[in-house]
């Protein structure tokens, strides 16, 4: 069976007309959605961008951006995404700074919830991200993205013979901080216990690199800073605890990474598409295909490995081709109004798409 004909036990058909169905929603910004609406903007499909809590996704609250193909000399996170969100709309892209509250995904036209409004879509593309998990003080907040990072792969480079704290226990900080040593001067893990979920051949290569430390039974309770002598935000310490006995500690440091993982922005369709353990969602293969027939997903709410920018933003235009393909090969009747004759019966029944 080819992936663009899937059966579907939805109907079809709709009573509605074809001005009160979008062709695509997209649920989420960021690099994946954003590409997904320029690509399916420029396939006249006319989008709908729900931007969701976040406007822009993560990038957002980050500064500088020097790993993003087509900016020589970087280029700062909110600037990026205003970039993409204009390119976007320049073929056609409607961007609502809305957050989709619920969506009936059992039948086409899927029904999508935002405001006080209900909207009728024939596919659907997510792209609701993922948000990583954060020490939750907020001397972290005030600092982030200014010294504090929740990403080694996009903020290293910047920390050269620099000192810096990792946060941690598990494979995530053992690879961050792996990675790490290849710029900074020296990496400190610190961890809240003296054991680690970390798999052991990742524990043993971290325990193997003499330009890794490391303070366990501890934890941060406030991270410390200042200005420099350009008026800019700069980490220079943190506040340690001692899980034990309570005691606390200063140490200098020029940053802190916290690597205590990542949860995808996927509670909206929890019970409704497949996910795994994690709750990212499950695509099919190199597709963006979802269980549900006409629902793609893209980006950090189903790539739990990569999570970067750019990758986020090639899966947007994964999603946006498989929904023009699919949407080409498994059209709705729009309008239809049902009689007594036989073929109204039958479709009635819910005939599967064509195979």
């Amino acid at each position: 069976m080819s992936i663009m004909h899937q059966n579907n036990k939805a109907p079809n058909h709709t009573h509605l007309k074809r001005h009160e169905v979008h062709q695509v929603i997209i649920i989420g910004s960021g690099p994946a959605g954003f590409t997904a609406a320029l690509y399916t903007g420029r396939a006249n499909l006319k989008p709908i961008v729900f931007e969701g809590d976040q406007p822009g996704g993560q990038l957002t609250i980050t500064t500088e951006v020097e790993n993003y193909p087509g900016f020589e000399h970087g280029i700062q996170g909110p600037e990026l995404m205003d970039v993409l969100r204009k390119q976007a709309q320049r073929f056609g892209a409607d961007c609502k700074f809305e957050t989709v509250t619920a969506v009936d995904l059992s039948k086409r036209p899927f029904k999508i919830s935002a405001g006080d409004k209900i909207y009728y879509t024939d596919s659907v593309i997510i792209s609701t991200g993922a948000r990583a998990k954060l020490l939750n003080i907020p001397s972290e907040e005030l600092y982030m993205g200014y010294g504090v990072s929740a990403c080694a792969t996009c903020d290293g480079f910047f920390f050269k013979n620099q000192d810096v704290l990792v946060v941690g226990g598990g494979d995530t900080a053992m690879e961050e901080s792996n990675y790490l040593t290849r710029f900074c001067n020296s990496v400190t893990i610190v961890h809240r216990r003296d054991e680690f979920r970390a798999s052991q051949i990742m524990l043993q290569r971290a325990q193997e690199n003499p330009k890794i430390k490391w303070r366990t039974n501890q934890d941060i309770v406030e991270v410390l800073g200042s200005l420099d002598d350009k008026g800019h935000k700069i980490v220079t310490g943190a506040i340690l605890r001692n899980t034990k006995t309570g005691k606390t500690e200063n140490v200098a440091t020029n940053g802190i990474f916290v690597a205590i993982g990542h949860s995808p922005n996927t509670e909206l369709f929890r019970s409704l598409i497949d996910m795994n353990e994690l709750g990212y969602i499950e695509t099919k293969g190199k597709t963006s295909f979802t269980n549900i027939p006409g629902v793609f997903a893209c980006g950090d709410c189903q790539d739990h490995v990569y999570r970067q920018a750019v990758t986020a933003a090639g899966t947007g235009c994964i999603a946006a081709i498989d929904a023009e393909r699919w949407l080409d090969a498994n059209p709705l009747i729009y309008g239809y109004e049902p009689t007594n004759d036989i073929t109204d019966i039958i479709m009635e029944e819910e005939i599967p798409q064509r195979v």
